[in-house]
């Protein structure tokens, strides 16, 4: 095995990673990958390792790596004009372009589109916009923030309090007091084992009303959701639940955000999640599939309704005091735009709905009746396999026991990238949307060897 020992240093002397032990990093406890190369859905390491990326990065690179496409766009953009900012009406080719295609594809309802860097700056553009908009209509007390435990929509500090995953408020004196959580959409997980879908579709409302009777519907300006649950555990809605849930959002006045960071350009089969499920939302927050990450761009698409009430407010307060200075990078654009064009190219909506559904039907084939395997569920181009100690009594793995990380970790030794997924034993699929059928017998022969290798034959 081949080593360059000296980046290998220097990566843990010098280099601050994002979700990381930070100490067993430092100290070189913990495995240090550095990825040099990939192409379609595997990449490379400087070890020479060859790994079927079967999260594709971090959900992101829809459209496989080392598409020359996106990067002669990135290099030609960049050579023409790096960099220009967006405030007080300044634009480029790219960014309009760019906010055409996004319309174009977007929900009929939707109006213009902000652009930023990442799903969580989006999200806080998202918040400070809500709040806007009942200061211009004059309720300054409909502030309140509903969110859903197990929902993830970033980490800063209102994002951070609206994911409703504990890593990512322990410490931090997260949530914030604007923020409130209520039942997550998480059927395997319902309360009552007895319940139906219909049940449990029905307990999801009645929490969401009691929550917003103790409130007060007079102080909660808005409700985000995922269309389908992410990091929280690759969990599809049960049936009925968004037209259920909407009902009660309207009945209230309460504004609704689609966090379509995940879902947005194809990962469901459809073009949006907010399509797919029949959702109408006022603001729908867009990231890692607008570039599949070949450049960093987020964006948040308004809708027409939002959008009569923000130019209001320009009207009676001058310029809206909101922007980043990376707004609508072009570079970032340019992205974007060769990205949706392959999209479209290659057939990407409809291979992740075709791929996606025989990937989720080969794992439960392979799983499904392993006594550890408690529950195997996807939608489009995704997929989830959760783990139990006893599936009968659907009793779940003590957290010491780390039985998810552990079969992550020998699907690795066989090759293929999956994640294991916080709090509860589930491992978590997302890969690129080129998969073939081929692929996606590759990672589920990966994770059947790997859950027999780790917790028996069955």
């Amino acid at each position: 095995m081949l080593k360059n020992d000296q980046l290998d240093q220097w990566d843990r002397e010098n280099f601050f990673h994002p979700s990381t032990h930070l100490a067993q990093h430092a100290r070189g406890e913990s495995p240090n990958r550095i990825v040099t190369g990939g192409s379609g859905v595997h990449i490379e390491d400087r070890d020479g390792n060859r790994l079927l990326d079967g999260f594709a990065g971090l959900y992101c690179v829809n459209v496989g790596y080392g598409r020359q496409e996106i990067a002669e766009a990135i290099a030609a953009q960049a050579k023409e004009l790096s960099y220009y900012h967006a405030y007080v009406g300044h634009g480029t080719e790219a960014s309009i372009t760019l906010a055409k295609m996004v319309l174009e594809r977007a929900p009929k309802n939707m109006s213009k589109v902000y652009f930023g860097l990442g799903g969580s700056d989006a999200n806080e553009t998202n918040i400070k916009l809500v709040w806007y908009y009942n200061n211009i209509l004059g309720r300054p007390q409909k502030k309140k923030i509903i969110s859903r435990w197990r929902g993830y929509h970033g980490s800063g500090l209102m994002t951070g309090s609206l994911t409703g995953l504990e890593l990512f408020h322990k410490k931090f004196d997260l949530p914030l007091s604007q923020v409130l959580h209520t039942e997550a959409p998480y059927y395997y997980r319902r309360p009552d084992i007895s319940m139906s879908e219909k049940d449990f579709v029905d307990h999801c409302v009645s929490e969401l009303e009691a929550l917003i009777e103790r409130e007060g519907a007079d102080t909660i300006a808005a409700f985000i959701g995922e269309p389908v649950l992410g990091t929280g555990g690759i969990v599809p809605p049960p049936l009925g639940y968004w037209d259920a849930i909407e009902k009660v959002l309207k009945k209230h006045d309460i504004l609704l955000i689609a966090d379509e960071v995940v879902t947005g350009f194809g990962r469901l089969g459809s073009m949006f999640g907010s399509d797919h499920f029949g959702i109408e939302a006022d603001i729908i927050t867009i990231a890692k599939g607008l570039t599949s990450a070949y450049a960093p761009l987020s964006g948040s698409i308004i809708s027409d309704k939002v959008w009569k009430v923000l130019e209001q407010g320009t009207d009676e307060y001058g310029a809206i005091g909101h922007g980043w200075t990376y707004s609508a990078h072009p570079i970032g654009a340019a992205a974007g735009v060769a990205n949706l064009k392959l999209i479209d190219e290659l057939g990407l909506v409809r291979n992740a709905a075709e791929t996606g559904s025989y990937l989720t039907s080969a794992m439960t084939e392979a799983l499904g009746n392993h006594p550890n395997v408690g529950d195997i569920r996807g939608e489009g181009m995704l997929c989830a396999v959760e783990l139990v100690e006893d599936r009968e009594k659907r009793t779940f793995f003590d957290p010491s026991r780390k039985a998810a990380p552990s079969v992550v970790a020998a699907m690795l030794k066989r090759n293929v990238i999956a994640r294991a997924m916080p709090q509860g034993d589930i491992i978590g699929l997302a890969p690129p949307l080129c998969l073939t059928r081929d692929e996606a017998d590759t990672i589920v022969s990966a994770t059947a060897d790997a859950v027999r290798e780790i917790l028996g034959k069955g």
